[in-house]
């Protein structure tokens, strides 16, 4: 686990960034948890050398409205029932200050009935395809821009015309409102029940084809958004299902987004769909040659031997491949003395159970 700087890192996350600063690793949730004991230690040095530190008193409560806030708001958000273009104004200005202000971020918290009424303008249609194009984007982003505040999560998903807007969105917006919407969704399910509803509403097929056809940005959206969903059980046979595997696999071969693919193919690959899946696509191959090449990182590594662990021992099909491969370039090998630990104790597990079967063989 790493510690930052607390206005720092939710500054970061406040920009829409959903990887680790220092890692760049996507992360699988959003939440922040304050490091006590860094900070106490921090305090104690700070005495010592006779320092003041910064009181974070102001940063924690930065985000409290004013009565000037709270009627700007109203007004806003009253000029969403008007003719369209008052809607179009008032949306875009909320896209921007749900953005900069988190006062407006935590303003939408304070009635259930303040989401709806900034989705007005789209739940009077049967499909966003017949909003404005621009309009339908500034409100997907102050969506994205709601989520993002922790407090909100769970309010804004469960507002009911919410997650249905948000799918409507990956299949008809232009591709930043997809994109958005994807990380709307990305943000949300950084808590497990949401994760839970938002899988029941069915939004993971449209985020595998928006990780199939996207652009690179949306890409990273979707597969972020993916692997957030999949970690509940319950969603990762919604994804197989859904055709998950197949485009997994085909953008792991065009090397797009290796790192953040991967993770969810090892978590898909304990199904046993999902293995049949694999198993066809002669995914073994090309995990094995991914371990071997040099801008692999050890987290890769792990997921890919990983994977193909969960093949071999659920599909017997697949030992000769893996004798063959390792045969030609003791990848395994290999990784038994530089992966980590956790691939070493796979990489070992599966070389014991091809020397087992060799020596029987052998012994026959």
């Amino acid at each position: 686990m790493l510690t930052y700087d607390r206005p720092f890192i939710d500054n970061w996350l406040k920009a829409g960034n959903r990887t680790c600063p220092r890692t760049e690793q996507v992360l699988s949730h959003t939440v922040l948890t304050p490091n006590h004991l860094i900070r106490e230690v921090i305090s104690k040095w700070c005495t010592n050398q006779g320092i003041e530190l910064a009181n974070t008193i102001e940063y924690i409560h930065e985000g409290a409205a004013t009565g000037a806030d709270r009627a700007h708001f109203l007004f806003l958000l009253k000029k969403m029932s008007l003719p369209l273009p008052h809607q179009k104004e008032a949306a875009k200005e909320l896209r921007v200050l749900t953005k900069k202000v988190p006062s407006f971020r935590t303003i939408f918290g304070e009635s259930h009935d303040f989401i709806p009424q900034l989705l007005g303008p789209l739940s009077k249609t049967e499909s966003l395809s017949e909003v404005p194009s621009d309009l339908q984007e500034d409100l997907i982003t102050t969506l994205l821009n709601l989520s993002i505040h922790d407090n909100n999560k769970k309010l804004v998903a469960e507002t009911p015309i919410v997650i249905p807007v948000l799918i409507d969105a990956l299949q008809s917006g232009t591709m930043e409102t997809r994109s958005n919407s994807a990380a709307a969704i990305f943000t949300l399910s950084a808590l497990d029940s949401n994760k839970l509803l938002i899988g029941k509403s069915g939004a993971l097929k449209p985020l595998i084809d928006l990780l199939d056809k996207g652009h690179q940005l949306a890409m990273k959206d979707a597969a972020s958004a993916i692997f957030n969903l999949c970690i509940a059980h319950e969603n990762k046979s919604r994804a197989v299902k859904a055709g998950a595997v197949k485009v997994i696999m085909k953008k792991i071969m065009d090397r797009t987004l290796v790192d953040e693919l991967l993770s969810t193919l090892a978590m898909l690959s304990c199904h046993q769909r999902a293995v049949e899946e694999l198993v066809q696509l002669k995914a073994i191959p090309c995990l094995l040659t991914i371990i071997r090449e040099s801008n692999t990182c050890a987290r890769s590594k792990e997921n890919c031997i990983a994977i193909t662990h969960n093949l071999c021992y659920n599909d017997r099909t697949t030992w000769k491949e893996l004798r063959e491969e390792e045969k030609a370039f003791g990848t395994i090998s290999q990784l038994t003395s530089n992966g980590t630990s956790r691939a070493k104790r796979k990489a070992n597990e599966l070389l014991e159970r091809l020397n087992k079967a060799v020596n029987y063989t052998h012994t026959a």
